[in-house]
């Protein structure tokens, strides 16, 4: 997966939105809490997301997989390798993390979002 690919998926999923910072850093967004990052090489970067304690139990000690920098203490992790990884492993690792940022946002907001 590329990160125009990563893009372009994370642009489809509900209620997204995109920033780039941290140093070049592609963020995405939901109700204005981020739930994927993209940092590192455009062809093989890192991979950051939300997961869910059952995934971050089993993923967290996997080698291609480690707890994310800086935000790990909030149940994040970090894929090193795009490049050695299924894309649709990614896609759904990704989607989980944003049902879990969706759902952890207060009911006022995911109603004006449209995701009730």
């Amino acid at each position: 997966m590329t990160r125009a690919d990563f893009d372009t998926f994370c642009a489809g999923l509900p209620a997204t939105s995109h920033v780039v910072q941290w140093g070049g850093c592609s963020v995405w967004k939901v109700g204005g809490k981020i739930f994927a990052i993209w940092s590192g090489a455009d062809a093989d970067g890192q991979v950051s997301f939300k997961a869910s304690d059952l995934s971050g139990a089993m993923l967290r000690d996997t080698p291609h997989y480690r707890p994310a920098p800086y935000l790990a203490r909030a149940g994040w992790l970090q894929l090193v390798s795009t490049a050695q990884t299924d894309p649709e492993e990614i896609r759904a690792y990704v989607a989980a993390a944003h049902g879990l940022v969706t759902a952890g946002l207060p009911k006022r907001l995911r109603l004006a979002l449209g995701l009730a």
